[in-house]
C-alpha cells in the first residue's frame, strides 16, 4: 500500500463515518485501526502517530476537552450571542416539535411519517357534519349575510348557539362537544364553502380565546361559571390582544392594569384598574365576555416585590361600567363581527385574572402555548375549505363555459391556472389533515402551525386570483349567484390576522424552527444562560461536539447527494413517488447544512437578517408541505388516479424549495462562503422545474368531469344539490352538460350542421322535429339550457337597490 492509497482510504473512511453520524469514540477507534494498517505497510511513522495522539487525546478525554476547548468556547459563545428576552424565551418554550424536526435534522424518517395514525372522525363528529353543519349551511345565504344584513341572520345565530357550534373545543363535562382538532377542521372547511362570515364566526370561539384559556389555566370557579354558559351560548366570547400601537408585536401592548384597592359590587376588594384600547377584535361587537391581555403593574407592592408583573389575561364582562364595545370594523366587504373595544380605569377584582391572582404576569406564556394549536386549525381550515370548493366550481365552470366553440377548460392558458388551483387544493387539504392529526396525538406544534397559517393563506390568495382570472366577468359582478367575489375581496384578511404573513415568514417560522428543531442549538443556548458554570460547561460540551459532528455529517451528506444526484438513497416505496422521497432527503440535509453555516458565519446577526431567515424557513416549509402530500397519498391507499395531483403538489413544492436555496446562496452575505455553498449544493445549477404542461393538463382535466379523484378532492364540502346552493347546482349542471354533449353531437351529425353549444332548447326542438332524439333527451337539453344560462349569467340590480343610504 502506498501513501496515496492510504490517504484515499482515510478520506473515504472519514466521509463514511461523517455520513453515518458515527460517535466521536467510534470515529477515533476506526481511524486508529486505519493508522495501525498504515504502520504495518510502512505508510504511517512516528510523526503521524504523534499528530494523531495530539488531536485524539484532547478530544476523547472529557476533562481535558472541557477545560481547554469547551470552556473557552462557551465564554466566546456567551459574548457573541444576543441576550434572549423573556417573551422570546417563552415563545421558544411554548409548544412541541414534531415531524418538522425530522426535516430540520437532515435525515427524515419516512416510515415514521407514514406510521402516524390517519385522523378519523368519530360517529358523533360525522353525525354533526351530516346534521347541524349541513343544516346551518342550508340556512345561510351569503349574499344576504354580506350585502343586505352585514351579519348572520338572528335564526342562524340562534341555531349556532342551540347546537353548540361555539363549544367544539369545550369538554363534555361542561356540556361541550369536545371534538378533536381534525373534526373542528372539517366543520370549518364545510362552513367556509358557504360563507366566510359563517366559518369565521364559528372558528374564533373555538380557537385562541376564553374557552381555550379557561380549560387550560382557569380556576375551578371560573371554569364552572363560564364554560357551561359558553356551551349554551349564554355568553359570547372574544379575545382582545391587538392594539393600535402593537399589531404583530403583541408583546409591546400599551394596555395596562394597576393593582389597587377599590369597590366592586358594594365591597372593597383588592383588584386592578384597567385601561385598554384594542382593535381588530373578532366578535367584540356582540361579545358578552371579553378576554383581555394587558400589562399588569403593582407600584404599591400589594402582591409582592415585583412592580412590573408582565402580560396578564383576564375575563371582563362587557356590561361593566366603563367597558366600551359595540362599534364595528368593516373588513373588506366580509362583514364578520369585528371591532374595537376600550376601557378607561375599569376596576375589577383580581379574581377576574384567568387562573386567579397567581397567574398574574403569565399571560404571554398562556397565549403562545394556546396559539400553537388554534393557529394550525382555524385559518388553514377556512382557506382549505374555500379552495376545495372553488377547485370544483372553477373546474365545472371551465367545462360549461364555452368560447371559440370549445370549453374554455381546453385552452392551455386556462389549464395552467386550473392546475394550480387543483394541485394546491390537494396539498392544502393534506396539510390541514396532517397538522390537525398531530394536535390530536397530543402535540402542540408551534412551528407547524406557523407554516400552515402562512402558506395555506398565501395559497388561498393566489388560487382565488387564478379562479377570478378564469371566471372573468362572472367573477367580478357581485350578486347572489357569485360564489367567488367575497373570497377574492376577503383574502387579505386571512393574510393579516393571527400574525401578519410577512412577519410569520421572515421571523417566526425559522426563528422558532431553528432553535426548537435543531438537535443542539437549544441546548447550547440553555448552557450559555445557565448560572451554574460547571453544569453549563458540561451541557455545552455535550451539545457543542454533537453539533460539530452533526454539521460535518450534513456537509458530507450534501456533497455525496450532489455527486450522486441522491439516486442511491432508499425510499419507503419503489413507485412513482420514489424520486420525491430521495430529493426531499437531499434538501433536508441541505437545510441542516445551510442552517449551521448561517449560524456559524452570521452568529447573532442571523436574527436581524430576516430575508436569510425567511428563505431558510421556506425550505423547511416546502419540505413539510411535500411531506403532508406524501402522507395523504399513502393514507388514502395510494390511489393511482390521484397521481397527477400528487405529482403537481410535490414538484411545485420541491421546485420552490430549490428556488429558496438558490436565492439564499445568491444573497448570502459572505461571498466566499456563498461560492463554496453553491459548489456543494448546486454544482450543476438549478435543475428542478415547475410541474410540466403535461402534468398541468392532467390536473386540469380531472377538475372538469365527475370522477373519483375529483370527489376525493371536494370531500366534505357543502355540495348538496338543492335550491339556494349555487355550488351544488353547479355540480348538477356539470353532469347534465356532459350528458347532453353526445345528444348534441348526434343532432349535429344527423343534420349535417355544426351548431353552437348554446340555445340547447332550440337544438332540442330541431332534434325532435327531425326524429333524431327522444322526448326524454329533448327535456334534458331544455332543462340543461336553463342551468347553463344560470351558470354563465351574472346578477344585475335596480339602481336604487345598490344605494347604501336606502
Amino acid at each position: 500500500m502506498d501513501y496515496l492509497t492510504w490517504i484515499l482510504i482515510a478520506i473515504a473512511l472519514c466521509g463514511y463515518m461523517a455520513y453515518s453520524r458515527a460517535s466521536l469514540s467510534t470515529f477515533t477507534i476506526s481511524f486508529a485501526l486505519l493508522m495501525i494498517v498504515g504502520t504495518f505497510f510502512d505508510v504511517i511513522g512516528f510523526f503521524g502517530w504523534l499528530l494523531f495522539v495530539i488531536i485524539a487525546i484532547p478530544l476523547n478525554i472529557a476533562d481535558i476537552r472541557k477545560q481547554y476547548i469547551s470552556s473557552p468556547l462557551l465564554a466566546i459563545f456567551r459574548g457573541i450571542m444576543p441576550e434572549m428576552s423573556e417573551t422570546e424565551q417563552e415563545a421558544i418554550d411554548a409548544g412541541t416539535t414534531w415531524f418538522e424536526a425530522e426535516l430540520f435534522r437532515g435525515t427524515p424518517d419516512w416510515k415514521k411519517l407514514h406510521n402516524y395514525p390517519k385522523p378519523r372522525l368519530s360517529a358523533e363528529e360525522q353525525a354533526f357534519l351530516d346534521g347541524p353543519v349541513e343544516e346551518v349551511c342550508r340556512m345561510t345565504d351569503d349574499w344576504e349575510t354580506t350585502h343586505e344584513l352585514a351579519d348572520l341572520t338572528p335564526e342562524v345565530w340562534q341555531y349556532l348557539k342551540d347546537n353548540k357550534f361555539f363549544a367544539m373545543i369545550i369538554k363534555k363535562q361542561y356540556g361541550g362537544l369536545e371534538f378533536c382538532a381534525y373534526a373542528q377542521s372539517r366543520v370549518l372547511q364545510k362552513l367556509s364553502s358557504v360563507s366566510t362570515v359563517l366559518s369565521s364566526t364559528v372558528g374564533v370561539p373555538n380557537s385562541l380565546g376564553p374557552g381555550e384559556l379557561l380549560q387550560h389555566y382557569g380556576t375551578k370557579e371560573q371554569q364552572d361559571h363560564y364554560l357551561p354558559r359558553l356551551v349554551k351560548g349564554d355568553e359570547i366570547p372574544c379575545f382582545a390582544l391587538t392594539s393600535p400601537e402593537a399589531g404583530s408585536d403583541a408583546g409591546a401592548i400599551p394596555d395596562f392594569g394597576i393593582v389597587c384597592r377599590g369597590e366592586f359590587n358594594g365591597e372593597e376588594v383588592l383588584g386592578m384598574r384597567l385601561t385598554w384600547n384594542k382593535r381588530y377584535i373578532t366578535l367584540a361587537p356582540v361579545a358578552t365576555v371579553l378576554g383581555l391581555a394587558f400589562k399588569l403593574q403593582d407600584p404599591d407592592h400589594l402582591l409582592g416585590e415585583e412592580e412590573n408583573l408582565g402580560i396578564t389575561c383576564a375575563l371582563i364582562p362587557t356590561d361593566l361600567e366603563g367597558v366600551i364595545a359595540g362599534r364595528r370594523h368593516f373588513p373588506l366587504n366580509v362583514p364578520f363581527q369585528n371591532g374595537p373595544t376600550q376601557g378607561d380605569g375599569v376596576f375589577v377584582p383580581l379574581s377576574f385574572i384567568i387562573g386567579g391572582p397567581e397567574m398574574a404576569g403569565q399571560g404571554w406564556r398562556m397565549l403562545v402555548e394556546c396559539l400553537s394549536v388554534g393557529r394550525a386549525i382555524t385559518l388553514p381550515s377556512n382557506s382549505t375549505g374555500g379552495i376545495k370548493s372553488l377547485a370544483l366550481a372553477t373546474g365545472a365552470y371551465s367545462r360549461i363555459r364555452r368560447q371559440f366553440k370549445i370549453s374554455i377548460g381546453k385552452m392551455e392558458g386556462v389549464e395552467e391556472a386550473l392546475a394550480r388551483i387543483g394541485g394546491n387544493a390537494y396539498l392544502m387539504d393534506a396539510v390541514t389533515t396532517m397538522s390537525t392529526g398531530a394536535i390530536d396525538s397530543g402535540e402542540k406544534p408551534s412551528v407547524v402551525s406557523a407554516i400552515a397559517k402562512y402558506h395555506l393563506t398565501e395559497k388561498m390568495r393566489s388560487c382565488v386570483a387564478d379562479a377570478m382570472d378564469i371566471h372573468g366577468g362572472k367573477g367580478i359582478c357581485m350578486g347572489p349567484g357569485n360564489y367567488l367575489a367575497r373570497a377574492y375581496q376577503g383574502a387579505p384578511v386571512a393574510i393579516t390576522v393571527e400574525g401578519a404573513n410577512i412577519l410569520t415568514r421572515s421571523m417566526i417560522i425559522y426563528g422558532q424552527g431553528a432553535i426548537r428543531c435543531h438537535p443542539y442549538v437549544l441546548a447550547e443556548l440553555s448552557a450559555a444562560n445557565n448560572k451554574d458554570n460547571d453544569q453549563a460547561v458540561n451541557d455545552f460540551d455535550h451539545a457543542l461536539f454533537g453539533h460539530i459532528g452533526f454539521a460535518i455529517s450534513n456537509i458530507c451528506r450534501s456533497v455525496w447527494f450532489s455527486f450522486t444526484g441522491s439516486y442511491a438513497l432508499s425510499s419507503p416505496y419503489n413507485d412513482e413517488t420514489r424520486r420525491y422521497y430521495q430529493l426531499m432527503t437531499r434538501f433536508s440535509s441541505n437545510l441542516a447544512m445551510l442552517s449551521d453555516i448561517a449560524m456559524l458565519t452570521l452568529g447573532g446577526d442571523l436574527k436581524r437578517r430576516e430575508r436569510i431567515s425567511a428563505r431558510l424557513g421556506d425550505i423547511l416549509s416546502y419540505l413539510y408541505l411535500a411531506s403532508a402530500t406524501l402522507k395523504r397519498y399513502n393514507d388514502e391507499g395510494r390511489q393511482s388516479a390521484d397521481l397527477p395531483l400528487v405529482q403537481w403538489a410535490l414538484e411545485d413544492s420541491l421546485y420552490n424549495a430549490q428556488q429558496a436555496i438558490d436565492e439564499l446562496i445568491s444573497n448570502f452575505p459572505n461571498r466566499i462562503v456563498a461560492k463554496v455553498l453553491r459548489l456543494i449544493i448546486l454544482p450543476l445549477g438549478c435543475w428542478l422545474k415547475k410541474p410540466s404542461d403535461v402534468t398541468d393538463h392532467k390536473v386540469a382535466a380531472l377538475l372538469q368531469y365527475p370522477n373519483e379523484t375529483r370527489t376525493r378532492l371536494g370531500h366534505g364540502q357543502y355540495l348538496t344539490r338543492e335550491k339556494g346552493n349555487v355550488l351544488g347546482l353547479l355540480e348538477q349542471t356539470l353532469e347534465d352538460i356532459i350528458a347532453c354533449e353526445p345528444i348534441f353531437d348526434k343532432i349535429c351529425r344527423e343534420l349535417g350542421q355544426r351548431l353552437p353549444f348554446y340555445q340547447l332548447d332550440l337544438v332540442a326542438e330541431k332534434g325532435l322535429a327531425a326524429n333524431i332524439i327522444t322526448e326524454e333527451e329533448a327535456a334534458l337539453l331544455t332543462a340543461t339550457e336553463v342551468a347553463r344560462k344560470a351558470t354563465i349569467d351574472v346578477d344585475d340590480f335596480d339602481s336604487d337597490y345598490l344605494k347604501a343610504s336606502k
